[in-house]
């Protein structure tokens, strides 16, 4: 749900060029092949019909560890209502994770058994 309210957004604001990354493999994956009875199909559909606008768009798969911003905003969702929520100005810390995802730093990912 999440790719087609960015996809939806995007649109909106007039970007034509854009560039969706997801640490959901299995999102990509689905949109690319999803057949009538894979699960949410009807979602997978939403996705390739904005696919199908005129603007060039990217499905890239992105590891968690490499986009601090998004995982930092995930995180925070759980604290909102369901629904879909926008940001006008990113927050202090929000900046701080974008500079890190901007210079390339990528956070290891803690394992443990």
């Amino acid at each position: 749900m999440a790719i087609v309210i960015g996809l939806r957004a995007a649109w909106e604001v007039g970007a034509r060029k854009v560039e969706v990354q997801t640490d959901s493999r299995v999102a990509i994956d689905l949109v690319q092949a999803a057949t009538e009875s894979s699960p949410h199909y009807q979602l997978v559909m939403q996705v390739r019909r904005l696919l199908e606008r005129a603007w060039q768009v990217v499905l890239k798969h992105i590891y968690r560890e490499a986009n601090a911003a998004a995982d930092f905003l995930a995180s925070k969702g759980h604290s909102h209502a369901v629904g879909e929520h926008m940001i006008q100005t990113p927050t202090d810390v929000l900046n701080f994770w974008l500079l890190h995802d901007c210079m390339g730093v990528q956070t290891p990912r803690l394992i443990t058994y």
